[in-house]
């Protein structure tokens, strides 16, 4: 799931190599992955009214269903 989102960001933004995800497993089924880019990428990662981030979201949802557990996306500015 991780790489998932890494390659997505990665290809969204300016300056792929800024682009950090940490995993942090808050539950036994539930995964929190947390996306940092630079500031000036930001408004490319969640696009315009979110659509971008909400894609993601949705397909993270279906590949963590996939693998049984539940996933989600924080963007940090």
């Amino acid at each position: 799931m991780k790489e998932f989102i890494e390659f997505i960001a990665k290809h969204l933004v300016d300056s792929p190599q800024n682009v950090e995800i940490e995993e942090k497993i808050a539950e036994e089924k539930k995964v929190i992955l947390s996306l940092k880019v630079k500031p000036e990428d930001i408004g490319k990662v969640i696009g315009k009214q979110g659509k971008t981030a909400q894609a993601m979201r949705t397909l993270l949802t279906a590949v963590a269903a996939k693998e049984g557990k539940r996933a989600i996306l924080e963007i940090v500015d």
